[in-house]
């Protein structure tokens, strides 16, 4: 998808931007059968005998201490040459969308995460392969287990991304465009009893979502289990005046095992102001809930801070810049009509 923008009528033709937007395509999905596609390949995930349920088409593994496994997923290539598929292990975590990301590797985890997926299971060979034209390959990654005793579940996600893609087309005046295909099959292993879900809300913090002024609870799931369909209820009151700043809802919220959801709440056009606050939240799903409480400062250099990064006070300079550059333009235009119309006007006394 390519999108060209020309900003400039009123500068009357002299200034054009093309902006090129990279189209991404991005299949999250558990595992795909061989089939004919746009994408030009697919991945199916060969199941082992330890499958927990038989009717998923992803890694849903029950595990024992210190067992050791290799896993197996087929690359179908449909196209008639051959392509280059890169292939990673990663861990899962939750994202800032409050979802269970598989896709883009975390930065940093939690710390009651004591077993990470991409420790336990390692790719057998190149983490890039070609897969012939209209064949397959068959891609290995061996799996060991903790030693020591462990309850609960251990997620994460077998990516792949097919790295060999041309640009799909040039238009002239903008960007060349590049596709990308990807792909993951979710790896799930069990193993012993599984825990209860815990919950903890840790640290708030202002800071910029997208540019945008927000307050930040970090909320924990420190258990080794999956809290799905959470819903949560925040209201945010200032310590000073007694007033609700602001009230937020959040649905559906997935959360990975042993990571935190840094939870942005968005305050809109509202520049952060500096004072005591107080964080009340609820979160519950269908089996549980929790209360959390939790007072938090925001400084008056946090509040300069963000409030000078946020897109609302950025849009104003871009547009006073956007004008002075204008003006600067039609300062330009004029001299420059100014200097040939003296240029004739001497040429002419000349001739005279």
């Amino acid at each position: 998808m390519t999108t060209s923008k020309h900003f400039g009528w009123w500068l009357l033709g002299l200034m054009g931007v093309a902006l090129g937007l990279t189209g991404m395509f991005k299949a999250q999905a558990a595992s795909s059968s061989k089939q004919t596609n746009n994408i030009g390949y697919s991945v199916s995930a060969k199941l082992p005998k330890n499958q927990l349920n038989k009717k998923e088409s992803f890694f849903d593994l029950k595990m024992k201490t210190g067992q050791k496994e290799t896993l197996k997923a087929v690359v179908y290539n449909v196209t008639n040459r051959d392509i280059k598929v890169q292939t990673a292990i990663h861990t899962a975590y939750t994202n800032n969308n409050g979802t269970i990301e598989y896709v883009t590797p975390a930065k940093s985890f939690d710390a009651s995460l004591t077993h990470k997926m991409a420790d336990l299971a390692k790719l057998s060979g190149p983490k890039t392969v070609t897969v012939p034209a209209n064949g397959s390959k068959t891609i290995k990654t061996k799996v060991s287990m903790p030693t020591s005793p462990f309850n609960g579940v251990i997620l994460g996600g077998w990516y792949f991304k097919r790295v060999d893609q041309k640009v799909t087309g040039q238009v002239k005046g903008s960007m060349n465009v590049r596709n990308v295909y990807s792909y993951v099959i979710g790896m799930k292993f069990s193993m012993g009893k599984t825990p209860a879900p815990k919950l903890q809300l840790d640290k708030v913090k202002a800071g910029l979502e997208n540019y945008h002024q927000s307050i930040f609870p970090y909320l924990r799931n420190v258990s080794a289990v999956i809290v799905p369909q959470l819903n949560l209820k925040t209201t945010i009151t200032s310590k000073n005046s007694g007033k609700v700043v602001k009230t937020a809802t959040k649905k559906n919220v997935q959360m990975a095992p042993n990571s935190v959801f840094k939870y942005p709440i968005q305050l809109g056009n509202t520049n952060l102001q500096a004072g005591r606050y107080h964080l009340r939240m609820v979160a519950k799903n269908s089996d549980h809930r929790w209360v959390f409480d939790r007072d938090f400062t925001i400084t008056a250099a946090e509040a300069k801070q963000y409030n000078g990064k946020a897109v609302n006070n950025r849009g104003m300079s871009i547009w006073w810049l956007i004008g002075i550059g204008a003006l600067a333009m039609l300062i330009i235009v004029l001299l420059v009509l100014w200097f040939i119309f003296w240029l004739r006007r001497r040429r002419q006394k000349r001739e005279d």
